[in-house]
């Protein structure tokens, strides 16, 4: 199993990569992305958890380990983010349930004291 810790570094490393020589494509898309992750009907812990539910039914490795990350820093649960994952899992059955058991769950475990 990959290091969560591990995925996030490759991920971040691949997103300032990008940037050096797609700057403007980059550049629209953490606008957007800072614009759709704000404060606004729902609160940022709330879309986290969206997300974290949305890369486990879409099993996207990044997208599990960098919410998951996130959603701990904007002040969710482990609790509250495993059952966000089992609601994705009520729609994408065993392999939504095989990434909240093996790498949501060790992304927990690996982050959860950064935020404590």
């Amino acid at each position: 199993m990959e290091n969560p810790r591990e995925i996030l570094k490759d991920c971040n490393e691949g997103f300032a990569e990008f940037n050096k020589t797609n700057a403007e494509q980059m550049g629209a898309f953490s606008s957007s992305m800072g614009v759709l992750f704000k404060k606004g009907s729902l609160d940022v812990k709330t879309k986290e958890l969206i997300s974290v539910a949305i890369g486990i039914y879409n099993r996207c490795k990044y997208c599990i380990v960098g919410h998951s990350y996130k959603a701990l820093k904007a002040g969710a649960s482990p609790e509250e983010i495993m059952e966000a994952a089992m609601v994705a899992v009520a729609f994408g059955g065993g392999p939504s349930m095989a990434y909240s058991v093996t790498l949501l769950r060790k992304s927990l475990e690996e982050f959860k004291s950064d935020f404590s």
